[in-house]
C-alpha cells in the first residue's frame, strides 16, 4: 500500500501543491485543535502587554489590600495593557506593512511564555513584600499569608471578561461597517460604523447601566434614609432638632440627620472631662424630607437655629455635609468638649447618595447647599449687633469640603466673612484648594504644603504638623487635614497619563517608598483604594477623628485650652 501523493490534478490536468493551512493571525498563537479552539486566542502582542501592566498593577498603591482586591485591579489592568498592545502592533502594522514568518512567531511565544511566566512569579514575590511593609506603616499586623494562587486566578478571569466584552463591541462596529459599506463608500462607511459604536456604547454605559445604577441606589439610600440607627435616641431636649418644639419632626431628619440630633455627648459626659458645669450643646439640622427646595431647606436650618438658641452661644458652626447628610461625629463632639457645650452647629442634608455617587450625579446640589447654608446663616448673623455674634466657622469633610468651599470666592473672602475654617479630607477636584496648594512655597511637598509662610492657612498629615512652619499664625485661621495616604484627596483622571507632586521627592510618613507612578496603572490602583479610605486605622487613609482635637484647638482656640486638654481628648474622641 503507497503513500498517497502530495500532489492532485487540476482540472486542466497538471498536478500541482495542496492549499497550505489557513495562516493565523499575525501575532496569534497557531490555531488550536479540536476542544482548544473553543478557548479565546489573543495576539502576542497583546498578552505582552497585559504581563506588563498586569505586573506592574502589583507595585504598592496607598492602602494596603487583601487578595481578592489585587486580583480585581490586576484582570482590569492586563486587559488595560491588552487592549494598548494590540494598538501598538495595529499602527506597526500599518506602518510597515510586513509580516513575520510562522517561526519567529513561535519562538516569540515560547520566549514570553518563560519570561512572563518568571516576571509574575517575581512581581507576585516582590507585591508580598511590598503588602507587609505597607500593612506595617498603618500599624496593621501583616497578612498571614498573601494569596498569589487567589489573585492569578481572579485576574485571568477578569481579564479574559473584559477582552471579550471589547472584542465584542469590536465585531459590533465591524458588523456595522458592512452594512454601511452595502450602500456608502467604504471612506463613508467606515468612520461612521465608529461613530455609532461609540455613541451606543456611551448611550448604554451612561443612560442605560449609570442611569439605572443611580435610580437603584438612589431608591436603596432613600429607604435606608428612613431608619434610625442604634444609639440614635429623639432628642428630649429643645437644643436639639427633632426635639421639644423643634421645626423639624423627628421622622423627617433622615438617618445622618437623626445621627447627628440624636447622638453626642450629653452636658454630663462634658463635665465629667472639664470638672466645671457644661452646656447642652445646640445641634440644628435640616433632612430633604423637610422643604422641597434648597432654598427652603437653608431658610429653614436658619429658623430651627434661632429657636435653638444657636445665635447666643460663643461658637457657632456651619457644616456642609457629605452625600447622604452624614457629619462625623468625631469633629462635632471634639468642639463641644473644647467649648464646654457652649456650642451651635447646624447642617442640611441635599442627597441619599453616598459621597462618591453625589459627586458623579449631585456636584450642583453640593455647591448650592453649601453656598445656600452658608448665606442663609451668615445673613442672619450680620443682622447681630457685632458683640452679641457668636464666633462664625466653617467645617466640611470630604464633599462637605467642596460644597463648604463653593460658598467663598477665594480665601480673602473667607477671611471676610468668617472666624475662621477646619476641612478634612478635600477632594482633589476642589478649585479653592488645588488653588491654594499651586501657590505653596518652593521646596514644599504638595502633601504637606506651606503657603504664605503659613500665615492664614495650614495643612496638617500629622497634628503636629500645625505647628510648621514656626511662623506667626494669623486669625482667621484655616486648617486642611489631609494624609499622604488619603486616595480621596489625591484621586485624579490625571493619573491615566500624568505623574503627580505628591509622588515626586519626599513621601508622607505612611507612604510606601516603593510606590511609583505608572501610566494608567497607578490611576486604577488609586481608584480602588478609594473603596477602602475608611477602613483603616485613624490618622491613615480617610480617617481624621483624632485629628479634630487639634484642628479645633487650633482653629477656634478656646479660652483657657491647653496642649494638656488636647492629649487628654485625643482618646476620647479617637479611640486611641
Amino acid at each position: 500500500m503507497t503513500a498517497e501523493p502530495a500532489t492532485r490534478p487540476t482540472q486542466g490536468g497538471t498536478d500541482v501543491a495542496p492549499p497550505p493551512p489557513p495562516v493565523p493571525e499575525s501575532g496569534e498563537a497557531p490555531r488550536p485543535r479540536r476542544w482548544r479552539r473553543w478557548l479565546p486566542r489573543y495576539t502576542w502582542s497583546g498578552t505582552l502587554g497585559a504581563v506588563l501592566f498586569g505586573c506592574a498593577s502589583l507595585t504598592p498603591s496607598l492602602l494596603p489590600r487583601g487578595w481578592v482586591l489585587q486580583g480585581l485591579i490586576a484582570g482590569i489592568t492586563a486587559a488595560i495593557g491588552y487592549g494598548a498592545g494590540v494598538t501598538v502592533a495595529w499602527f506597526v502594522a500599518e506602518l510597515t506593512e510586513s509580516r513575520i514568518s510562522r517561526g519567529i512567531r513561535h519562538r516569540a511565544w515560547q520566549v514570553l511564555a518563560a519570561a512572563g511566566g518568571l516576571l509574575c512569579l517575581v512581581m507576585l514575590w516582590l507585591g508580598a513584600g511590598w503588602q507587609r511593609d505597607i500593612h506595617e506603616l498603618m500599624g496593621l499586623q501583616a497578612p498571614a499569608g498573601y494569596t498569589s494562587v487567589g489573585i492569578v486566578v481572579l485576574a485571568v478571569l477578569v481579564f479574559a471578561l473584559f477582552v471579550a466584552i471589547g472584542r465584542g463591541i469590536l465585531r459590533l462596529g465591524r458588523r456595522l461597517v458592512r452594512l454601511f459599506g452595502r450602500i456608502l463608500p467604504r471612506r463613508v462607511a467606515r468612520p461612521l460604523g465608529v461613530v455609532v459604536v461609540t455613541a451606543l456604547v456611551i448611550f448604554l454605559v451612561n443612560g442605560v447601566l449609570f442611569q439605572g445604577l443611580v435610580n437603584a441606589m438612589n431608591s436603596a439610600f432613600s429607604v435606608k434614609d428612613g431608619g434610625t440607627e442604634q444609639g440614635a435616641v429623639e432628642p428630649t431636649v429643645p437644643e436639639r432638632s427633632g426635639g421639644p418644639a423643634s421645626l423639624v419632626p423627628w421622622q423627617d431628619l433622615g438617618l445622618q440627620g437623626r445621627n447627628f440630633t440624636g447622638t453626642g455627648p450629653t452636658p454630663k459626659n462634658l463635665k465629667a472631662f472639664s470638672g466645671r458645669p457644661a452646656t447642652q450643646p445646640v445641634r440644628a439640622y435640616v433632612g430633604l424630607a423637610s422643604a422641597a427646595d434648597v432654598g427652603d431647606r437653608a431658610a429653614l436650618a436658619v429658623r430651627e437655629l434661632e429657636r435653638a438658641g444657636g445665635f447666643h452661644r460663643s461658637v457657632l458652626v456651619v457644616v456642609t455635609t457629605t452625600g447622604t447628610g452624614w457629619v462625623d461625629p468625631a469633629a462635632s463632639d471634639s468642639l463641644e468638649y473644647e467649648f464646654n457645650g457652649d456650642t451651635a452647629m447646624v447642617a442640611m442634608q441635599y442627597s441619599y447618595l453616598p459621597s462618591w455617587m453625589s459627586f458623579l450625579v449631585d456636584q450642583v446640589k453640593a455647591r448650592d447647599a453649601g453656598r445656600a447654608l452658608f448665606d442663609a446663616v451668615y445673613g442672619a448673623w450680620t443682622q447681630l449687633p457685632p458683640r452679641a455674634r457668636p464666633k462664625l466657622y466653617v467645617f466640611g469633610e470630604s464633599l462637605g469640603t467642596f460644597g463648604g468651599e463653593a460658598a467663598f470666592s477665594g480665601l480673602a473672602d473667607i477671611e471676610n466673612r468668617t472666624d475662621g475654617v477646619l476641612w478634612a479630607g478635600p477632594p482633589n477636584f476642589n478649585d479653592l484648594w488645588r488653588g491654594i496648594v499651586a501657590d505653596r512655597e518652593s521646596g514644599s511637598p504638595e502633601w504637606l504644603p506651606i503657603v504664605d509662610g503659613g500665615r492664614t492657612v495650614r495643612f496638617a498629615d500629622e497634628a503636629p504638623d500645625l505647628a510648621r512652619p514656626p511662623g506667626p499664625w494669623g486669625e482667621p485661621r484655616v486648617v486642611y487635614l489631609q494624609n499622604a495616604s488619603d486616595p480621596i484627596v489625591w484621586w485624579s483622571p490625571r493619573l491615566i497619563l500624568n505623574r503627580p507632586d505628591w509622588l515626586r521627592g519626599e513621601r508622607g510618613p505612611d507612604v510606601s517608598r516603593s510606590m511609583v507612578w505608572l501610566p494608567f496603572v497607578t490611576f486604577w490602583q488609586v481608584t480602588a483604594d478609594l473603596a477602602f479610605a475608611t477602613g483603616v486605622p485613624d490618622g491613615h487613609g480617610h480617617s481624621y477623628r483624632a485629628d479634630y482635637v487639634n484642628g479645633w484647638a487650633d482653629v477656634a482656640q478656646p479660652p483657657g485650652w491647653t496642649d494638656a486638654d488636647t492629649a487628654r481628648l485625643r482618646p476620647v474622641v479617637g479611640g486611641e
